[in-house]
């Protein structure tokens, strides 16, 4: 039987593999990628905690949709930028992201 620590554990390692890809990757679309793959881990507890946890309401599901109300705003903002930076620099290497300076 699957109980509340099995999907704490997959939570965990997909939260853990989201923050490798943080820091390793250099690739901005990498990057987000692996900032919604941390995000979809907090999801699973939230819809876990729900379910086993406090059971006679929908806290963790609200919760859950507004992670993906989020999870859509960042996605959609991070890409145009992506693009806009594409647009001028023809890459998109993180170390090349260099706009801000003086």
């Amino acid at each position: 039987m699957i109980t509340v620590t099995h999907y704490l554990l997959l939570s965990t390692v997909l939260f853990g593999i989201g923050i490798y890809g943080l820091l390793a990757k250099r690739n901005a679309v990498a990057v987000l990628m692996a900032i919604e793959l941390m995000l979809n881990a907090v999801n699973i507890n939230f819809i876990a905690i729900n379910r086993f946890i406090v059971v006679s309401q929908a806290v963790g599901q609200v919760c859950a949709l507004l992670v993906i109300v989020v999870a859509a705003a960042e996605v959609a903002v991070g890409l145009a930028l992506i693009l806009a930076i594409y647009r001028q620099r023809k890459s998109v290497n993180l170390n090349d992201f260099n706009l801000l300076k003086w």
